[in-house]
C-alpha cells in the first residue's frame, strides 16, 4: 500500500487548552491508573487496576469477552467514568471537575470497531471536520492536512469518495486519519479489525504498524495476537476485570506463564 508525503500535522504539538497547573505529569508518563475500579450498577467490571503506560509504548490488551478490556480503554478518554481510584492521562486527572471530556479527547484519539463516519461527508471532509470544529483550524488548512493524512493511510485517491463508496478497510483507515487530524498525543483502538475480513484487516494493521514505528503512544484492544507479537512493546491480559499478565508480548505468547492465558491463546489462535 503506497503512501505519499505531504505536510502532516505534528501529532505531539496539540494546542494547549488548559492551564499547566492542572497537569500532574511525570517524565514520559502518559497514562496512569491508580487503584481504579469501575461498576455498572452493582456489577464490578474493573477491580483495582494499577497500570502505567509511558510515552511511545504500544500496549496491546487481550482477554475474553466481558473481561473489562474495552471498559478500561473507554475510561482513558472518559467515555466511561471510573467509580473509584485515580486516572491520569498526560498529566490530566480525568475525574477532576476542572477537566472536561473535550480536553481528554483532544489528548486521546480513539478508533472503534464501527467506523462512525459522517455518511453525507466525503473522506476528506470527514478528516477535516475535527480540526475546524475543535482546534479552530481554518477550512483551507484543515483540508490540506486532511489530504496529507489520507495520503499517509494510502487513500489520497479516495479523498472525494463518500463512506458508502469505500470498503470496510478503507473506511477504517479514514477513521484513523480522522482521529489523527486533531493531533492527539496518544491513540486508542477498540477492536479496530474485528468487523473486517482478513485482507482488509491487513490494510488497517499496516497503518497501525506505521504509527507505532513513528513513536505514537498506542493502547490497542484486539484479538490480533500476531500483530501484538510483532508490533507491541507490551502485552496485557485482562481476565474478570483484573490484570492477570503484563509483560513482553513474545514471551507471554510463546511461553504463557499461566494456564488461563494458555487456554485463551488457544481459542484465539
Amino acid at each position: 500500500m503506497e503512501r505519499g508525503g505531504g505536510d502532516l500535522p505534528d501529532y505531539h504539538a496539540g494546542t494547549e487548552l488548559r492551564s499547566p497547573s492542572v497537569r500532574k505529569k511525570t517524565e514520559n508518563n502518559m497514562i496512569n491508573f491508580k487503584n481504579v475500579s469501575k461498576h455498572f450498577g452493582k456489577i464490578q467490571v474493573l477491580h483495582d487496576i494499577n497500570l502505567n503506560i509511558t510515552q511511545g509504548e504500544v500496549v496491546v490488551i487481550i482477554g475474553p469477552s466481558g473481561s473489562g478490556k474495552s471498559t478500561l480503554l473507554r475510561c482513558i478518554n472518559k467515555l466511561e467514568v471510573i467509580t473509584r481510584g485515580q486516572l491520569i492521562v498526560d498529566g490530566l486527572d480525568v475525574n477532576s471537575p476542572n477537566i472536561d471530556e473535550r480536553q481528554i479527547r483532544l489528548e486521546a484519539g480513539m478508533v472503534f470497531q464501527q467506523f462512525y463516519l459522517f455518511p453525507h461527508l466525503t473522506a476528506l471532509e470527514n478528516v477535516a471536520f475535527g480540526p475546524t470544529k475543535v482546534r479552530g483550524t481554518s477550512k483551507e488548512e484543515a483540508k490540506k492536512q486532511a489530504l496529507a493524512l489520507l495520503s499517509k493511510v494510502g487513500l489520497e485517491d479516495r479523498a472525494h469518495h463518500y463512506p458508502a463508496e469505500l470498503s470496510g478497510g478503507q473506511q477504517q483507515r479514514v477513521a484513523i486519519a480522522r482521529a489523527l487530524a486533531v493531533k492527539p498525543k496518544l491513540m486508542l483502538f477498540d477492536e479496530p479489525t474485528s468487523a473486517l475480513d482478513p485482507e482488509l484487516r491487513h490494510e488497517v494493521l499496516t497503518v497501525m504498524k506505521d504509527l507505532a514505528e513513528e513513536g505514537m503512544t498506542m493502547v490497542i484492544v484486539t484479538h490480533e495476537v500476531g500483530f501484538a507479537q510483532k508490533v507491541a512493546s507490551r502485552l496485557i491480559f485482562i481476565d474478570k476485570g483484573r490484570i492477570a499478565e503484563d509483560g513482553d508480548p513474545d514471551s507471554l505468547i510463546s511461553n504463557p506463564p499461566s494456564e488461563r492465558l494458555r487456554e485463551f491463546l488457544q481459542h484465539v489462535s
